[in-house]
């Protein structure tokens, strides 16, 4: 099924964390792990900036946003630790929105 639900994040990681920060957040890392227990989920894309070496960009692809939002419920714990963790490797990090595909 193609993709109906696409949530972007923006994160600016400091030097020096950057291998730390990719083993959180590249496809085949935690999040991706986490991610791929639950059905719905398609992949994950980690962009870094060519620009600027700090800042990272995280696409997360669901068949739709009920699928993600049934992965929200029943992944609190793991959620949250996951999160408290990125959050150590960021000097910054913002929720760029939520996208869906034109018909």
């Amino acid at each position: 099924m193609p993709a109906r639900y696409v949530y972007i994040w923006e994160y600016f990681v400091p030097a020096g964390l950057e291998a730390d920060f990719a083993a959180l957040y590249h496809p085949g890392g935690a999040w991706g792990r986490l991610f791929r227990r639950y059905p719905g989920y398609l992949r994950t894309e980690l962009l870094h900036d060519l620009e600027n070496p700090e800042r990272y960009l995280t696409v997360d692809y669901w068949e739709s946003q009920q699928a993600y939002t049934d992965f929200r419920a029943g992944s609190k714990t793991e959620f949250a630790a996951l999160d408290r963790a990125g959050e150590r490797l960021t000097l910054k990090e913002t929720f760029l929105g939520e996208f869906g595909f034109p018909e």
